[in-house]
Protein backbone atom coordinates (compact mmCIF):
# COMPACT_ATOMS: atom_id res chain seq x y z
CA UNK A 1 0.00 0.00 0.00
CA UNK A 2 0.95 3.56 -0.58
CA UNK A 3 1.13 6.36 1.60
CA UNK A 4 -1.04 7.98 -0.93
CA UNK A 5 -3.60 5.25 -0.48
CA UNK A 6 -3.37 5.72 3.29
CA UNK A 7 -3.91 9.04 3.42
CA UNK A 8 -7.41 8.18 1.35
CA UNK A 9 -8.25 5.96 4.14
CA UNK A 10 -8.49 8.42 7.21
CA UNK A 11 -11.94 10.47 7.77
CA UNK A 12 -11.18 13.31 9.55
CA UNK A 13 -13.51 14.13 12.21
CA UNK A 14 -14.60 17.71 11.92
CA UNK A 15 -16.42 18.06 15.22
CA UNK A 16 -16.00 22.47 14.99
CA UNK A 17 -18.31 25.17 15.53
CA UNK A 18 -18.52 27.37 13.05
CA UNK A 19 -16.84 27.66 9.01
CA UNK A 20 -13.93 29.31 10.14
CA UNK A 21 -12.88 26.43 12.00
CA UNK A 22 -14.02 24.41 8.78
CA UNK A 23 -11.79 26.61 6.59
CA UNK A 24 -8.77 25.97 9.03
CA UNK A 25 -8.58 22.37 8.80
CA UNK A 26 -9.86 22.08 5.27
CA UNK A 27 -6.86 24.02 4.11
CA UNK A 28 -4.48 22.17 6.26
CA UNK A 29 -5.63 18.47 5.50
CA UNK A 30 -7.30 18.21 2.32
CA UNK A 31 -4.70 16.23 0.50
CA UNK A 32 -3.26 14.76 4.00
CA UNK A 33 -6.72 12.78 4.60
CA UNK A 34 -8.89 11.55 2.13
CA UNK A 35 -12.28 13.32 3.74
CA UNK A 36 -13.89 15.17 6.01
CA UNK A 37 -16.66 13.98 8.44
CA UNK A 38 -19.85 16.57 9.00
CA UNK A 39 -21.95 15.73 11.48
CA UNK A 40 -24.30 16.62 14.13
CA UNK A 41 -23.03 19.29 16.08
CA UNK A 42 -21.32 20.96 12.80
CA UNK A 43 -24.23 20.18 10.69
CA UNK A 44 -26.84 22.13 13.61
CA UNK A 45 -24.48 24.78 13.34
CA UNK A 46 -23.90 25.76 10.01
CA UNK A 47 -26.21 22.86 7.90
CA UNK A 48 -24.89 22.83 4.50
CA UNK A 49 -22.80 25.95 4.22
CA UNK A 50 -20.31 23.49 6.54
CA UNK A 51 -20.13 21.06 3.53
CA UNK A 52 -19.29 23.67 0.90
CA UNK A 53 -17.02 25.01 3.26
CA UNK A 54 -15.03 21.80 2.57
CA UNK A 55 -15.58 21.24 -0.49
CA UNK A 56 -14.36 25.12 -1.32
CA UNK A 57 -10.84 23.49 -0.59
CA UNK A 58 -11.01 20.39 -2.59
CA UNK A 59 -12.00 18.09 0.24
CA UNK A 60 -14.21 15.36 0.08
CA UNK A 61 -17.33 14.95 2.81
CA UNK A 62 -19.02 11.84 4.73
CA UNK A 63 -22.01 13.43 5.81
CA UNK A 64 -22.74 11.97 9.44
CA UNK A 65 -26.38 12.24 10.22
CA UNK A 66 -27.52 8.95 10.77
CA UNK A 67 -31.12 9.49 10.29
CA UNK A 68 -33.56 7.06 11.75
CA UNK A 69 -37.45 8.37 10.91
CA UNK A 70 -40.13 6.95 8.97
CA UNK A 71 -38.59 5.46 5.14
CA UNK A 72 -40.38 8.39 3.33
CA UNK A 73 -38.21 10.88 5.33
CA UNK A 74 -35.53 9.18 5.55
CA UNK A 75 -35.39 8.65 1.81
CA UNK A 76 -36.17 12.65 1.06
CA UNK A 77 -33.00 13.34 3.42
CA UNK A 78 -30.83 10.91 1.57
CA UNK A 79 -31.33 12.19 -1.62
CA UNK A 80 -30.95 15.93 -0.28
CA UNK A 81 -27.56 14.95 1.20
CA UNK A 82 -26.86 13.67 -2.47
CA UNK A 83 -27.55 16.97 -3.75
CA UNK A 84 -24.91 18.19 -1.43
CA UNK A 85 -22.27 16.01 -3.51
CA UNK A 86 -20.89 14.44 -0.46
CA UNK A 87 -19.30 11.20 -0.74
CA UNK A 88 -21.04 8.91 1.92
CA UNK A 89 -24.13 9.85 3.89
CA UNK A 90 -25.51 7.48 6.66
CA UNK A 91 -28.72 6.13 8.29
CA UNK A 92 -29.35 3.77 11.41
CA UNK A 93 -29.67 0.02 10.46
CA UNK A 94 -32.25 -0.04 13.64
CA UNK A 95 -34.73 1.93 11.76
CA UNK A 96 -34.91 -1.16 9.49
CA UNK A 97 -35.45 -3.04 6.42
CA UNK A 98 -38.35 -0.66 5.02
CA UNK A 99 -36.97 2.14 5.91
CA UNK A 100 -33.08 1.45 4.28
CA UNK A 101 -34.85 -0.08 1.21
CA UNK A 102 -36.83 3.15 0.85
CA UNK A 103 -34.01 5.34 0.90
CA UNK A 104 -31.89 3.05 -1.25
CA UNK A 105 -34.53 3.18 -3.95
CA UNK A 106 -34.92 6.68 -3.97
CA UNK A 107 -31.56 7.73 -4.42
CA UNK A 108 -30.89 4.75 -7.52
CA UNK A 109 -33.94 6.59 -8.72
CA UNK A 110 -32.96 10.04 -8.80
CA UNK A 111 -29.05 9.93 -9.04
CA UNK A 112 -26.79 7.69 -11.57
CA UNK A 113 -24.25 5.41 -9.51
CA UNK A 114 -21.70 8.05 -10.35
CA UNK A 115 -23.41 10.77 -8.92
CA UNK A 116 -24.53 9.41 -5.55
CA UNK A 117 -22.82 9.12 -2.12
CA UNK A 118 -21.95 5.34 -1.37
CA UNK A 119 -25.07 4.91 1.53
CA UNK A 120 -23.86 3.42 4.83
CA UNK A 121 -25.71 1.66 7.82
CA UNK A 122 -24.82 2.72 11.14
CA UNK A 123 -24.78 -0.93 13.32
CA UNK A 124 -23.95 -0.72 17.00
CA UNK A 125 -22.34 2.81 18.22
CA UNK A 126 -18.53 2.03 19.43
CA UNK A 127 -19.41 3.90 22.60
CA UNK A 128 -22.12 1.09 23.59
CA UNK A 129 -21.85 -1.76 25.77
CA UNK A 130 -23.62 -4.93 26.90
CA UNK A 131 -25.17 -2.86 29.81
CA UNK A 132 -26.18 -0.14 26.99
CA UNK A 133 -27.76 -3.06 24.61
CA UNK A 134 -29.44 -4.44 27.63
CA UNK A 135 -31.09 -1.24 29.09
CA UNK A 136 -32.49 -0.89 25.79
CA UNK A 137 -34.17 -4.29 25.77
CA UNK A 138 -31.65 -6.13 23.26
CA UNK A 139 -30.61 -9.24 24.95
CA UNK A 140 -28.08 -10.66 22.01
CA UNK A 141 -24.29 -9.61 22.36
CA UNK A 142 -22.94 -6.85 20.29
CA UNK A 143 -21.01 -9.09 18.12
CA UNK A 144 -24.51 -10.43 16.99
CA UNK A 145 -26.09 -7.42 16.59
CA UNK A 146 -23.82 -5.74 14.23
CA UNK A 147 -23.93 -9.03 11.99
CA UNK A 148 -27.40 -8.99 12.14
CA UNK A 149 -27.70 -5.44 11.36
CA UNK A 150 -24.91 -5.33 8.66
CA UNK A 151 -26.37 -8.50 7.01
CA UNK A 152 -30.18 -6.43 7.12
CA UNK A 153 -28.29 -3.10 5.20
CA UNK A 154 -26.72 -5.55 2.74
CA UNK A 155 -29.91 -7.34 1.72
CA UNK A 156 -31.43 -3.97 1.81
CA UNK A 157 -29.22 -2.42 -0.86
CA UNK A 158 -26.84 -0.05 1.35
CA UNK A 159 -22.84 -0.29 0.08
CA UNK A 160 -21.85 -0.67 3.43
CA UNK A 161 -22.31 -0.19 7.66
CA UNK A 162 -20.53 2.01 9.70
CA UNK A 163 -19.10 -0.59 13.01
CA UNK A 164 -16.73 -0.78 15.33
CA UNK A 165 -13.20 -2.27 14.35
CA UNK A 166 -13.42 -5.13 16.00
CA UNK A 167 -16.74 -6.36 13.98
CA UNK A 168 -14.18 -5.86 10.78
CA UNK A 169 -13.90 -9.62 10.70
CA UNK A 170 -17.52 -10.52 11.44
CA UNK A 171 -19.11 -8.41 8.41
CA UNK A 172 -16.22 -9.27 6.02
CA UNK A 173 -17.81 -12.68 6.32
CA UNK A 174 -21.13 -12.28 6.68
CA UNK A 175 -21.16 -9.34 3.77
CA UNK A 176 -18.42 -9.99 1.40
CA UNK A 177 -15.56 -8.07 0.19
CA UNK A 178 -17.01 -5.66 -1.34
CA UNK A 179 -19.25 -4.42 1.36
CA UNK A 180 -17.82 -1.01 2.27
CA UNK A 181 -16.99 -0.91 6.52
CA UNK A 182 -16.04 2.79 8.09
CA UNK A 183 -14.95 2.46 11.45
CA UNK A 184 -14.63 4.69 13.88
CA UNK A 185 -13.07 3.62 17.43
CA UNK A 186 -9.67 4.13 15.62
CA UNK A 187 -7.05 5.24 18.00
CA UNK A 188 -3.24 5.49 16.64
CA UNK A 189 -0.54 4.16 18.93
CA UNK A 190 0.28 7.77 19.98
CA UNK A 191 -3.05 8.84 21.28
CA UNK A 192 -5.24 8.00 24.07
CA UNK A 193 -8.44 6.08 24.07
CA UNK A 194 -11.03 8.85 25.15
CA UNK A 195 -14.46 7.49 25.40
CA UNK A 196 -14.59 4.78 22.52
CA UNK A 197 -15.08 1.31 24.59
CA UNK A 198 -13.94 -0.72 21.80
CA UNK A 199 -10.81 0.02 19.53
CA UNK A 200 -8.16 -0.80 17.50
CA UNK A 201 -4.78 0.83 15.94
CA UNK A 202 -5.41 2.18 12.18
CA UNK A 203 -3.25 -0.87 11.29
CA UNK A 204 -4.92 -3.10 12.93
CA UNK A 205 -8.53 -2.11 11.45
CA UNK A 206 -7.30 -1.66 7.88
CA UNK A 207 -5.65 -5.21 7.81
CA UNK A 208 -8.68 -6.42 9.50
CA UNK A 209 -10.52 -5.23 6.51
CA UNK A 210 -11.72 -1.75 6.97
CA UNK A 211 -12.15 0.59 4.11
CA UNK A 212 -12.00 3.96 6.20
CA UNK A 213 -10.95 5.16 9.41
CA UNK A 214 -12.93 8.01 10.88
CA UNK A 215 -10.28 9.78 13.39
CA UNK A 216 -10.52 12.98 15.25
CA UNK A 217 -8.95 13.62 18.36
CA UNK A 218 -5.78 12.22 18.07
CA UNK A 219 -5.24 14.51 14.72
CA UNK A 220 -6.91 17.32 16.43
CA UNK A 221 -5.82 17.80 19.95
CA UNK A 222 -2.05 17.03 18.40
CA UNK A 223 0.63 20.00 18.45
CA UNK A 224 1.23 19.06 14.74
CA UNK A 225 -2.12 17.58 13.14
CA UNK A 226 -0.48 17.34 9.64
CA UNK A 227 2.08 15.66 11.13
CA UNK A 228 -0.32 13.02 13.17
CA UNK A 229 -2.30 12.56 10.06
CA UNK A 230 0.84 11.74 8.45
CA UNK A 231 1.91 9.23 10.98
CA UNK A 232 -1.32 7.41 10.84
CA UNK A 233 -1.04 7.19 7.67
CA UNK A 234 2.27 5.78 7.86
CA UNK A 235 0.84 3.41 10.97
CA UNK A 236 -1.37 1.99 7.92
CA UNK A 237 1.11 1.43 5.15
CA UNK A 238 3.43 -0.24 7.98
CA UNK A 239 0.93 -2.56 8.75
CA UNK A 240 0.04 -3.31 4.88
CA UNK A 241 3.60 -4.79 4.62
Amino acid sequence: MTIEEARKKIIFALDVHGLDDIDRWAEALTGKVGMFKVGKELFTSCGPAAVKAVQKHGGQVFLDLKYHDIPNTVANAMCEAARLGVQLANLHALGGAEMMGTAVSAVHKEFSDAERPRLLAVTILTSSTVETLRQIGIEHSIQDMVVRLARLAKSSGMDGVVASPLEIGLIREACGPDFLIVTPGVRPSFASADDQKRIMTPAEAVSSGADYLVIGRPIAKAADPVQAAECIANEIVEGAL
